[in-house]
């Protein structure tokens, strides 16, 4: 039974607590729907449309349906579009704090990916540096190397021409000058 509990706490798969938005974060889109929705022309429309209906109606109609009287210039129509500003405006604020942070954390990791890539783009460089230097200094040790060969081959041949021209005529080229000869 106990190996049973700890199985189904081990098996991949199963969240045993599921995590949900928080209700600022909530709040937060809620905000951002709002400003979002108050920013398109639909709504300007819509709001334009209530307000002419609003308006027609408490002229058009008889006295009996009205609900607003114009001769006190649309008393309730401008206490409802005052409350619709008084929430609009600190939700559009809220908003643009919520945008704001959105901003200033991804400047943040703008700034770092720059000064990674900074950071790569110099060891590049000095990788490059070295690699050119290694080369240039290989080449001219290539280039010394077969110089020397060269002097050294040209002063070997002029030796070889020197000891064959001191050598006695008697004597083989294998045999010593110093040796007697018997």
């Amino acid at each position: 039974m106990m190996a049973r509990a700890n199985h189904a706490l081990d098996a991949p798969g199963r969240s045993i607590a599921r995590q949900r938005p928080t209700s600022r974060d909530r709040f937060g889109r809620f905000t951002e729907w709002v400003a979002r929705a108050m920013g398109t022309p639909a709504f300007l429309v819509i709001l334009t449309l209530f307000c002419v209906a609003w308006i027609g109606w408490n002229t058009l109609m008889p006295e009996n349906t009205r609900f607003d009287d114009a001769a006190l210039g649309f008393t309730a129509l401008t206490l409802m579009l005052s409350l619709q500003a008084s929430y609009a405006a600190p939700l559009i604020l809220l908003a643009q704090n919520r945008q704001d942070d959105r901003d200033r954390v991804q400047m943040e990791q703008d700034r770092q990916r720059a000064e990674r890539n900074l950071a790569d783009t110099e060891y590049l460089a000095r990788e490059m540096v070295a690699l050119r230097m290694a080369l240039e200094e290989r080449n001219a040790q290539a280039l010394t190397r077969d110089v020397l060969r060269a002097e050294l081959k040209a002063l070997l041949a002029e030796l070889e021409n020197e000891s064959r021209h001191d050598l006695p005529a008697a004597q083989g080229p294998g045999e010593r000058a110093d040796r007697p000869r018997s």
